[in-house]
């Protein structure tokens, strides 16, 4: 039900979708969670106020991951470290080597898209309460 949320077009769609999916946790008499989607859906339809060729990198965290699985690969070479000071060094290493490469340097966000639309439209960048299940 959730991702039926975040799979709609806009908005508005999906604010009208949450509602129904509230409803419809109520009518099953799953009230606690009806009331978890009702406070949480606001902030988590914030990244649809940017642009759409954004959203997919706003409201996922794959470069995170992706550096979390390289330091995890880098350190279960090595297995046990003698001190935590030994690991701290490694990680660091490896994430100056990320940085100063060209997978570090590639842009993930177009800024000059974000530009634009906060010079046109400065207040739908804000989030605005969700009308459709009050």
């Amino acid at each position: 039900m959730l991702k039926a949320i975040h799979a709609q077009e806009d908005r508005e769609e999906a604010e009208v979708k949450a509602a129904a999916v509230i409803e419809k946790l109520e009518t099953m008499r799953l009230g606690r969670a009806a009331m978890i989607v009702r406070e949480g859906v606001i902030e988590t339809l914030s990244y649809m106020a940017f642009p759409r060729e954004h959203r997919r990198c706003i409201k996922t965290n794959n470069p995170l991951e992706r550096l979390n699985r390289e330091v995890r690969r880098r350190t279960r070479v090595v297995g046990a470290f003698p001190d935590g000071q030994s690991a701290l060094m490694l990680v660091a290493a490896r994430l100056r080597h990320v940085a100063g490469t060209k997978w570090g340097t590639r842009r993930y966000l177009d800024m000059n898209r974000l530009r634009e639309l906060t010079l046109t439209e400065p207040a739908t960048m804000m989030t605005e309460p969700m009308t459709a299940a009050a």
